[in-house]
């Protein structure tokens, strides 16, 4: 592409285009941001043809990597088929398929699954479809919801109730429902585990469900807690009547090791969330699983159906490609293969932590993160700073204020991992320099 081109879509951008999570004024007056024509495997390629391996798999969606071929011709065959039908009173094969193997893959005891189209409304049919299940069979009384702090669940207006960050909720605070945000695991188990259980103990009657992001808070900075909270959370649920469901929109697919977050317990939830890799990041897709017993507080009477439901529900698009995914999981080997590459990129983090300005590395499955010196928080600016000497090397990683972390794609190559790990070591070492 000409220098001209480049200009010509920037300028475009900066006239019209209002960016998530950006501070626009920042971005329009200094930022020179990366233009993005194409991606392949781990990398992305900028207009210039310069290639960035990719350190997040954008916003941890291309659990496969970009482009993988078997997704994109699985979409090319569905799109000469059926792109679109609503799934209200009709079906296709795509989205009846996809539930009836995506049911196999998940812990046992799931077995209905809601389509929606992304990992917010997955979140949202949850809590919606918990309030709905009580309010109609016999305890109306249950409508306190249960989170932790620093938890993030999406960004419809619902599910912002749940989310325990500040930053994020501060401007929407009056239009909330109430929700109890209760002492995360990643800042204690046993203090934890505590709040939960006196919670449970005075309003579990009352509690429709708790919400969970399982083993890791991804938002709030990758923040890892012990498989014991998920246990006990599900014990508690139990004895008082309440339901827990576990947003697996990021840690699903193989994310932390195993296929769901649950499995390190392990436990079963009575509703399950999934979005972003389970699409393998080329289409806007979601699941919301959830038990037999659920399903079947919505039979009898019209009145009792579950009224939720969006116009790209169910899409074949989405359907396809997402069994596709599936097939390549299991025909590729994806968690053993990844479970290997999950060492090597431990130990390189490991070795970030012998740099001064490095402090609490940490790690899980294809997780891996570090904090850096100074003040903690979202709008923290010294992540950016790793991040644009990262992006002048080669590699695209997105912070999270102060916290620099990598979530690159399951199948990310050998060498593109070790040459992102080598990447991270500079940018780290050169912020630290300055």
């Amino acid at each position: 592409m000409s220098i001209g081109h480049r200009e010509r879509v920037l300028a475009a951008d900066k006239r019209y285009l209002w960016h998530p999570y950006t501070a626009m004024e920042r971005y329009i007056n200094e930022t020179n941001p990366l233009v993005v024509e194409r991606a392949e495997g781990s990398r992305l390629f900028d207009v210039d043809g310069r290639s960035y391996i990719d350190g997040n798999a954008q916003w941890w969606t291309a659990l496969l990597g970009h482009n993988h071929p078997r997704l994109t011709q699985a979409l090319r065959e569905q799109t000469l088929l059926l792109c679109h039908t609503s799934l209200a009173g009709v079906t296709h094969e795509a989205a009846a398929l996809f539930a009836e193997e995506l049911v196999q893959v998940a812990p046992q005891g799931l077995s209905k699954v809601f389509l929606s189209d992304n990992g917010s409304t997955a979140v949202e049919a949850a809590i919606k479809l918990c309030a709905q299940y009580w309010a109609q069979n016999g305890a109306p009384e249950r409508t306190r919801f249960v989170s932790l702090k620093g938890a993030f669940h999406g960004e419809t207006l619902g599910v912002s109730a749940l989310g325990g960050m500040s930053e994020f909720r501060a401007p929407f605070e009056p239009l909330l429902f109430c929700c109890t945000h209760l002492a995360s695991p990643a800042d204690g188990l046993e203090h934890a585990l505590s709040e939960l259980e006196r919670e449970l103990d005075e309003h579990g009657a009352r509690t429709a469900a708790i919400v969970l992001e399982p083993l890791v808070q991804g938002a709030s900075g990758m923040r890892i807690y012990a498989p014991e909270y998920l246990l006990r959370a599900r014990e508690l649920a139990d004895a008082c009547g309440a339901l827990l469901v576990l947003d697996e929109v990021f840690t699903g697919y193989g994310r932390t090791g195993r296929m769901w977050a649950a499995d390190h317990g392990p436990i079963v939830p009575d509703v399950l969330c999934s979005a972003k890799g389970l699409s393998g990041g080329l289409l806007p897709f979601a699941a919301t699983l959830t038990t037999e017993r659920l399903f079947e507080g919505f039979w009898g009477s019209d009145a009792r159906a579950f009224f939720y439901g969006h116009t790209f529900a169910g899409n074949p698009l989405g359907a396809r490609v997402a069994r596709e995914v599936l097939a390549v999981y299991r025909d590729e080997s994806i968690l053993e293969h990844a479970s290997v590459k999950a060492k090597r990129l431990q130990d390189g983090f490991l070795r970030l932590a012998e740099l001064e300005n490095v402090r609490n590395v940490r790690g899980l499955g294809m997780i891996a993160a570090l904090d850096l010196a100074g003040g903690p928080g979202y709008l923290e600016r010294s992540g950016w700073r790793v991040y644009n000497e990262a992006l002048r090397r080669g590699a695209y990683v997105r912070p999270l204020g102060q916290v620099v972390y990598l979530t690159p794609p399951l199948n990310i190559s050998d060498a593109d991992l070790d040459e992102l790990l080598d990447i991270v070591y500079e940018s780290v070492a050169a912020v630290a320099a300055d």
